[in-house]
């Protein structure tokens, strides 16, 4: 049996004005997805026929990149991450199976992440007709810090260019990725789920309505383009103060952008009187919020009073891998 992991992700900046040309900033966590592969009689998944027009991710990495033709496989999925929640489990999911596939395949071969990223974005791209951002991708398979724009953003390190065919026309990215500094490692992220899923396309349009009809609220989301390199730049010298004010002002903006929600609001106003700053994450609307802290449990506690699911990571975890 070969068995990866692959980490879920965290958006501490960018989120809804990534789609409007600003960067988007992520980190792994510490929780993630595990897969597994064995040999066997019959194709199965999680004790059951393995059926594969259910299953377009899984499909797609078998027959269209590995173009699998070998022995049928078992293959087991273990996931630590809040489902529907907006922390990539489907891109870790993408990126764990991918790494065991190649492991099994070419045991001597390392894994490379960049590879790895590409090889989950088509699967992506595949799962959702030709609409996928390279985010969640890319920072489950390399780990640690993930800026996505346009262009490069000053300041980071620059890793790979990515592009795809979308039903809007051709979409190019470039990846790069911020080191964080290592006497930032006092530092925790704690994600306070609120229970309730959410729909990164409902949550996406609503925005684009929103802006159509109040061309005013563009200026909310410049804002958030300015307050995302503030943060990284705050990341980069290691200031938990200015990074947690950047948090605290990027979350304010997104209210504004009616994102928000009431229980998404309760969990971050909890989480700040023993946090650095806190925000939700990802698109909205339910799912998560996040807050930088260098006092997980108490920040833990008070989430959950509040209502939620905790769930303490380090900032910034390593990317997929073979266990």
């Amino acid at each position: 049996m070969i068995s990866a992991f692959a980490p879920g992700k965290c958006i501490l900046f960018g989120e809804h004005a990534v789609v409007f040309g600003h960067p988007a900033v992520a980190v792994a966590v510490d929780h993630g997805v595990t897969v597994s592969v064995s040999e066997s009689k019959d194709w199965v998944l999680e004790g059951k026929p393995f059926l594969k027009d259910r299953h377009p991710h899984i499909s797609h990495i078998l027959e269209n990149v590995f173009q699998y033709d070998g022995t049928p496989l078992c293959i087991d999925i273990e996931s630590s991450l809040f489902s529907a929640a907006g922390m990539g489990s489907s891109a870790a999911l993408s990126n764990a199976l991918a790494a065991a596939i190649q492991c099994h395949l070419k045991p001597d071969e390392p894994l490379d992440g960049i590879k790895l990223a590409r090889i989950a974005h088509s699967a992506e791209a595949s799962a959702q007709k030709g609409r996928a951002s390279p985010t969640d991708t890319a920072t489950s398979a390399l780990g640690g810090c993930i800026v996505v724009s346009d262009t490069q953003v000053d300041g980071t390190r620059h890793i790979f260019d990515t592009e795809l065919d979308t039903p809007e026309g051709k979409r190019h990215w470039s990846v790069s990725a911020v080191d964080i500094p290592e006497d930032l490692e006092q530092s925790w992220l704690v994600i306070g789920y609120t229970g309730e899923g959410s729909s990164t396309g409902s949550m996406v349009a609503k925005v684009a309505d929103l802006v159509s009809k109040n061309p005013e609220k563009m200026g909310d989301l410049e804002s958030i383009g300015k307050i995302t390199k503030a943060g990284l730049t705050a990341l980069s010298a290691g200031n938990l103060e200015a990074l947690g004010m950047a948090m605290d002002a990027c979350h304010h903006k997104l209210q504004s952008l009616e994102v928000s929600s009431n229980k998404l609001d309760m969990l971050v106003l909890a989480a700040r009187p023993h946090s650095l700053g806190a925000k939700l994450t990802g698109a909205g609307g339910g799912g998560c919020m996040v807050a930088l802290t260098t006092d997980p449990k108490r920040t833990s506690e008070a989430i959950e009073v509040a209502g939620g699911i905790p769930m303490i990571s380090k900032l910034g975890s390593e990317g997929v891998r073979i266990t």
